[in-house]
């Protein structure tokens, strides 16, 4: 690819964007991050792309989408608190690039509008089952995806869904009532991305789709055909899993053993269980990989959409997570989960879940602790945490115009809050000081464009997380955090980049030093210490 003489970085011909996010998949779940779901088609991406290796998110769902879409820390622009309505302090990927010529779509999981429920929990439960039409929008319109800036936009507002039978999914701003009975949302999502680059290529001018996926968030639910490719593979349990994966990785130059050492499972023993919870574990562990699957599956479907169109040649593609796994096991219905199908079947939770259910349609359940520190390997804990388990994300980004070696990797500092730079600074984009009215934020996120022309890149000299209780400063090699209720920690993670060793009684003055600099930090985002 060419580039204009004098205009930096800036390709001649503007490039497609796809951004692409997982939704709390395991750091190590792909095969080209040392998983063993097959995933070809992301695998083939890296192979011929770029990896990252010290990339990180926001811990959870909704502050890493915002973050990622405005290129700003994610308590400036109204999501200090999971669930809450993305702001007018910052402008969306969308809003950006349309005024510089660009096709804008979206597909998949919004969740940056509040979802707010009916006073009534019977009916409430009764608007989430399908069984009540309440006749109102299933958030405050202005805040939809078709309203910050996405021209097109089919997918769901709200932030967990029946995978049969999806409750918030909506065309623009109209609610979708009813599914195929074949349906899978996962299939659905890669359908309509396609279906919106067909219509992108007919027009000369370039395009930015944001595909986000709802898979593998839970409820764990896949087709049982899927599923059953897995069923052999997990029967080992997470700690043979874990410690594979890491193998795997480091075979595959993804770490050394030196500084990755492998933190322990907290949770249940593997070699304690009964026949019978085995078995129940394994189920779900398969749910999970054939759900990760079929995500990869559909994503090989775009990309012989983008190859049909002629476009693939001039697309950047960035894949993510927006968290690393979950541990999280849904135990009674209310807010966002359902308590029965459309057609009045109980769903099962928690304990009430017979083995040879699990995936289907009537159970509402998740993987668990142990399985998801597994598949976050090496790191520690998981979705939620500013741990690394928590914020780490496996990142890949295809595109032509690439100068780094094919399949190569890198270990500079990287967060989600970079891609809107990234992608400003590629399209010759002004970033706005006001938008419709409103003053906006600076950016706190810097480009990767240095990154991808293998220079030298000016990046963070240091990176700060909060979620609700999790928080932390990386400054250097060295990593302040404090998961949730417990004590801080100091850690050094060119030695240890599991978090394993803790090092503040080591250096009482470094650790002291560095919480001084977190807690102004935490004062500018007004973020209350409660």
């Amino acid at each position: 690819m060419s580039f204009i003489a004098g205009s930096g970085n800036a390709p001649e011909q503007k490039p497609n964007i796809i951004v692409i996010m997982a939704d709390d998949m395991g750091y190590s779940d792909l095969g080209c991050y040392g998983g063993e779901i097959k995933t070809p088609n992301l695998d083939k991406l890296a192979a011929n792309g770029l990896r990252f290796r010290n990339a990180y998110n926001s811990a959870r769902c909704c502050p890493t989408r915002a973050s990622m879409l405005t290129g700003q820390y994610q308590h400036k622009v109204g999501l200090d608190r999971n669930g809450k309505s993305l702001n007018l302090s910052g402008v969306t990927i969308a809003e950006a690039l349309k005024p510089a010529g660009y096709q804008t779509g979206m597909v998949g999981k919004w969740h940056l509008s509040e979802a707010v429920p009916l006073k009534d929990k019977e009916k409430h439960l009764n608007w989430l089952n399908h069984q009540y039409d309440p006749g109102i929008p299933f958030a405050e319109l202005s805040t939809y995806p078709i309203n910050r800036g996405f021209e097109k936009y089919y997918g769901i507002i709200w932030g967990v869904v029946d995978y049969f039978d999806p409750f918030s999914l909506v065309d623009g701003d109209k609610p979708v009532k009813t599914v195929a009975k074949d349906y899978y949302i996962t299939d659905d999502f890669s359908n309509k991305a396609s279906e919106y680059i067909q219509d992108f290529s007919k027009k000369e001018a370039p395009f930015f789709l944001y595909l986000a996926y709802t898979s593998p968030h839970w409820p764990i639910q896949a087709p049982e055909a899927e599923i059953a490719k897995y069923m052999d593979t997990y029967k080992d349990g997470w700690d043979v899993l874990q410690k594979t994966r890491r193998e795997r990785q480091i075979k595959m130059s993804l770490l050394t053993a030196a500084d990755n050492p492998l933190s322990p499972i907290e949770g249940r023993k593997w070699a304690e269980l009964s026949t019978e919870e085995k078995a129940f574990n394994v189920k779900k562990m398969a749910t999970h990989a054939a759900m990760v699957a079929r995500m990869d599956a559909g994503i090989g479907q775009v990309l012989k959409t983008l190859e049909d169109t002629g476009e693939l040649d001039n697309t950047l593609i960035v894949f993510m997570s927006d968290n690393g796994a979950s541990p999280e096991i849904p135990r009674v219905p209310g807010y966002d989960r359902p308590s029965e199908t459309r057609a009045g079947e109980k769903l099962l939770y928690a304990d009430e879940i017979p083995t040879a259910a699990i995936g289907k349609e009537i159970v509402y359940t998740g993987i668990g602790p142990e399985w998801a520190n597994a598949i976050n390997s090496p790191f520690r804990l998981w979705k939620a945490e500013s741990i690394g388990g928590g914020v780490r994300t496996s990142m890949i980004v295809n595109w032509k115009g690439l100068k780094t070696k094919k399949g190569s990797t890198t270990d500079e500092l990287t967060h989600v809050m970079d891609i809107l730079p990234t992608i400003l600074e590629l399209t010759s984009t002004p970033y706005p000081k006001e938008h419709q009215g409103h003053k906006i934020n600076e950016m706190d996120g810097k480009s990767l464009v240095p990154i991808f022309m293998n220079k030298n890149r000016p990046g963070h000299p240091q990176l700060f997380f909060e979620h609700e209780g999790g928080r932390a400063l990386i400054e250097g090699d060295w990593k302040l955090v404090q998961p949730k209720e417990q004590a801080w920690e100091l850690f050094n993670l060119k030695a240890d980049r599991t978090e394993s060793n803790d090092l503040m009684d080591k250096n009482p003055e470094k650790g002291k030093t560095m919480l001084e600099k977190y807690e102004a930090w935490s004062k500018r985002m007004g973020i209350s210490e409660k």
